[in-house]
């Protein structure tokens, strides 16, 4: 664990982009606050590791079964073209990955997606119903 990651600590640190949609075996499930691309997540590994190599095979494994699920949740929930994955860890040295859906008629489209476009915040209810139908094809609650 490190005091300085915002996936360790949770919290203030977390909640400047993300809002916490659930835990799964591996991972903690992130709504990112900014929606131009409606349904995107951050799927956060449960060890302070800053890259796949420092985990086990099986942990690995199990870790890339999650952030299966969870695009398979995304598919599910918003029919979006395309799901893109994203690692970087530049300058947050712990393991997580940014699944970005990708709608054909829309945002950046056909390119990479921006970290941070800062275009499209919700309201409350709005995050809520989002969070609701990711959950609900994950079958959590």
């Amino acid at each position: 664990m490190d005091t300085n990651c915002a996936y360790c600590m949770e919290g203030e640190l977390v909640a400047k982009f993300g809002i916490k949609i659930c835990e799964l075996d591996t991972c903690k499930v992130y709504l990112f606050k900014e929606q131009s691309h409606k349904g995107r997540v951050i799927v956060a590994h449960k060890k302070h590791v800053g890259d796949m190599n420092e985990l086990t095979a099986e942990e690995r494994g199990a870790y890339f079964e999650d952030v299966a699920r969870v695009s398979r949740a995304l598919q599910a929930a918003f029919h979006p073209n395309k799901v893109n994955y994203g690692a970087y860890g530049d300058t947050g040295h712990h393991l997580h990955f940014h699944l970005v859906p990708k709608y054909t008629d829309e945002f950046e489209w056909g390119g990479v997606f921006a970290m941070n476009p800062d275009k499209t915040y919700l309201t409350q209810p709005e995050y809520e119903d989002l969070i609701s139908a990711i959950k609900k094809e994950l079958g959590v609650s």
